[in-house]
């Protein structure tokens, strides 16, 4: 069996693979693991968690089987509802929890449904504690009675909290920009065009009545062809999307072209590197990121660290080398001076706030980073694990970069969160890069398939 941790929490189809008791039984084991990684908080007299959801129909039983979990195990639970990840995030750290929870499946489909974990000061695991919850699980232990068990307290004023937050980390009003804000059916429907206004902007709002079931659902940084419409109709100067939990964000300038992770990474390391507190003028990206970026990135003077895939290896990294800027090509963003995780929604703030004190375009900032042509395959229907490790498919890995002859890159992973092995190919022009990366996938598909 598998590691039942990915690249962000567990994650699957919701009362399948994720059920209410797997929920219950990982909460429990969390309630140990983190309590017992450290000592209580002295601003509290007992364990203390904070819990969140994003607004999938599923997120509703989950979440009650998480907060049930987490009080037997003798913990006070404070439930803040819908919200997004990184408003759990900063709840936990600013609160001084000794742990957090969220329950969502990001910019999954409604049906899937995950939980993730966070540690005192909001950050997510590393693989050691993620690996240790997952031996507690439905361990026996000592169960706390009558007035050791935990307690649970709603906690609506957390989005007030978090709204305060943003505003307080905000460089520039936004006053005279009409944004258009997609807030993708999911976790920042509410708070995410209320924090914009709060900022000044003219805001036009699309994919904000969620129902529990239409979360992702042709809206948010999946889907960018509404916001590319509402943009251009209303003649606003950009529009930005989240994804369902409001962990990532990506753009769409006034003429309807989007602006993706990297560019907007881009925007922002400069931006940083203008007013003098990019940390060692460096950004922390992955290895997906565009081979453009980072070479724009080095001409503007600023080095670039590259991970492995998921912000939680980009935030270890930013960690490790007390760097201020980090993120993935898709829109995880990480401003380690401001959150401990990708933020979409103060990712967004801060790009509008970039635009409005340059008296640039989104456009116009964008330019500053040409895109390699770059294809991206998930090939579904295979071993994933043995990607790294299969003599044919290594074999026409180092063909392909070889025929590239340092034009272009190639990339081969298994994917984190889905059952897939994801195929990318940079190239001179597009239509190499779909050749290559067409070529390699049918060697993955021919040489791993399990069908």
């Amino acid at each position: 069996m598998g590691r039942m941790f990915g690249t962000d929490g567990v994650r699957g189809v919701a009362n399948q693979d994720v059920t209410a008791e797997l929920a219950l039984g990982l909460s429990v084991a969390a309630a140990r693991v983190l309590v017992e990684a450290g000592e209580v908080s002295a601003d509290h007299e007992r364990p203390v968690a904070v819990v969140g959801r994003d607004p999938r129909a599923s997120g509703e039983f989950l979440g009650a089987a998480t907060v049930a979990g987490l009080a037997s195990a003798g913990v006070d639970v404070y439930d803040a509802g819908v919200l997004p990840t990184p408003a759990i995030a900063y709840l936990t750290a600013t609160m001084n929890a000794d742990l957090g929870a969220m329950l969502s499946a990001s910019h999954n489909a409604m049906p899937d449904n995950g939980i993730k974990f966070f540690s005192r000061g909001g950050h997510k695991l590393p693989d050691a504690l993620e690996d240790a919850i997952e031996a507690h699980l439905h361990e026996e232990y000592e169960r706390p009675t009558g007035a050791s068990v935990g307690r649970v307290h709603p906690y609506a004023e957390g989005g007030e909290k978090y709204i305060g937050h943003l505003l307080g980390a905000l460089p520039h009003r936004l006053e005279g920009l009409k944004i258009v804000v997609d807030c993708a059916h999911g976790a920042a429907s509410v708070v995410g065009p209320e924090v914009f206004r709060r900022a000044g902007a003219d805001v036009v709002v699309i994919g904000a009545t969620p129902d529990g079931l239409n979360i992702n659902d042709g809206y948010g940084s999946t889907h960018l062809e509404k916001l590319q419409e509402a943009v251009v109709a209303n003649g606003a100067d950009f529009g930005v999307a989240f994804d369902g939990d409001a962990d990532r964000c990506l753009a769409v300038d006034g003429t309807g072209e989007v602006v993706d992770g990297d560019q907007i990474m881009a925007i922002l390391a400069l931006d940083l590197k203008e007013r003098g507190v990019l940390a060692e003028d460096t950004l922390v990206a992955t290895v997906m990121s565009n081979l453009g970026m980072i070479k724009a990135m080095e001409r503007e003077g600023i080095a670039v660290k590259q991970t492995g895939v998921g912000d939680r290896y980009v935030l270890e990294e930013m960690r490790r080398g007390s760097y201020s800027l980090g993120g993935e090509q898709s829109g995880h963003v990480i401003a380690l001076d401001h959150g401990t995780t990708g933020d979409g929604v103060l990712t967004g703030l801060l790009l509008a706030a970039r635009v409005a004190s340059s008296g640039r375009s989104l456009a116009q900032l964008g330019a500053v980073m040409q895109r390699m042509p770059q294809k991206l395959i998930n090939v579904k229907g295979v071993d994933k694990s043995a990607v790294d490790s299969h003599d044919g498919v290594q074999a026409a890995v180092r063909a392909a970069e070889s025929d590239l002859a340092g034009a272009g890159r190639v990339l081969l992973r298994k994917s984190g969160t889905e059952p897939v092995v994801r195929v990318m190919v940079e190239a001179d022009t597009a239509e190499r890069a779909q050749a290559v990366a067409t070529h390699l996938a049918d060697v993955v598909k021919r040489e791993l398939s399990i069908d």
